[in-house]
């Protein structure tokens, strides 16, 4: 197998999962009960007629059969046309473009630090000088990754801006108000990153070409960022990828924790109008983050794969 055939299989892949995405969140939102436009448009405070609802169902197309609202959303999608806010009365792109770069910025920001967290961990855990102390770096992904994101939330606003009082909760700086929901998104995410690469090591402790290394005389810490690091970096790499989704929807109820405006306060506007344009633009701009970061995991691979980069002749 060659590296570019790897490549348009793997996007093939990518694409059918968005596809797949739009048209499970397409369905899901057209066996809504009710029917948001006329809940809207038929309030006696509006005082608009019959005529007068009819001709803005057929403005936003409600009026067509549902499967030519499917291939309209569709096709709009693919040019990058996303409908109209049912809501806000203006195009979707519109929310979209000022509520994005916040949430991208804390998810990126959460992403990193979660591996940050799960390498020192990992170091530590294999560092310590105690057999107690390891015990208790092994144990502690276990109960970070059953904390409930929400609850982490008000535990650091609780502990750190009311009895510390190091981050305020009213007008915080804009990189200060980030610190704690990025914590917030972290912890979770790197638990089990943690876990993974913990086990992952030992595993590759057990290496013969580990045990050659220490019988040269190789010192311990030198010894795990020279040859026990990279290979036990990759099942990690590939849970990464995975956990970003999960990423994504803890940054929706960060966001709602800390007030902050993004797509969670976006979403949650969209939920309670039954703001379908909305919702259908949020699940999939999800997907097509997770999808991305997947795939460039899959090309990345190689890179830190000699048996695979062999195979695909790269």
């Amino acid at each position: 197998m060659s590296f570019y055939p790897y490549l348009a299989r793997r996007s093939a892949q990518a694409l059918l999962v968005l596809w797949s995405a739009f048209t499970a969140s397409f369905v899901l939102l057209q066996l809504l009960p009710g029917d948001a436009l006329l809940i809207k448009f038929l309030s006696p405070e509006l005082g608009l007629g019959p005529q007068e609802v009819a001709d803005i169902r057929a403005a936003y197309g409600a009026d067509q059969p549902v499967w030519q609202q499917y291939w309209h959303s569709l096709t709009g999608f693919v040019s990058g046309n996303f409908g109209y806010s049912l809501q806000a009365g203006v195009p979707v792109s519109h929310g979209l473009a000022t509520s994005l770069t916040p949430t991208l910025r804390l998810a990126g920001l959460g992403f990193a630090l979660a591996v940050v967290l799960a390498l020192v961990l990992a170091l530590l855990a294999q560092l310590a000088p105690w057999r107690w102390l390891r015990g208790a770096l092994y144990a502690l992904p276990s109960v970070f990754v059953s904390v409930p994101v929400f609850w982490l939330g008000i535990v650091l606003i609780q502990l750190v801006s009311f009895r510390l009082g190091w981050i305020p909760v009213i007008n915080p700086g804009k990189w200060q108000g980030l610190v704690l929901p990025t914590l917030t998104l972290a912890i979770p995410i790197a638990a089990p990153l943690a876990q993974i690469l913990l086990r992952n090591v030992d595993e590759v402790l057990t290496q013969p070409f580990v045990a050659v290394a220490r019988a040269k005389g190789a010192p311990r810490l030198w010894l795990l960022l020279r040859h026990v690091a990279g290979n036990a970096a990759l099942p990690m790499l590939t849970m990464a990828g995975v956990l970003f989704g999960e990423l994504l929807g803890g940054a929706v109820v960060t966001e709602a924790v800390f007030g902050l405006n993004g797509l969670g306060s976006l979403t949650q506007q969209a939920v309670g109008n039954q703001d379908s344009a909305v919702l259908q633009a949020v699940v999939v701009i999800s997907a097509t983050a997770f999808v991305l970061i997947n795939l460039a995991v899959d090309l990345l691979y190689p890179l830190f794969d000699p048996r695979l980069r062999n195979r695909l002749g790269v």
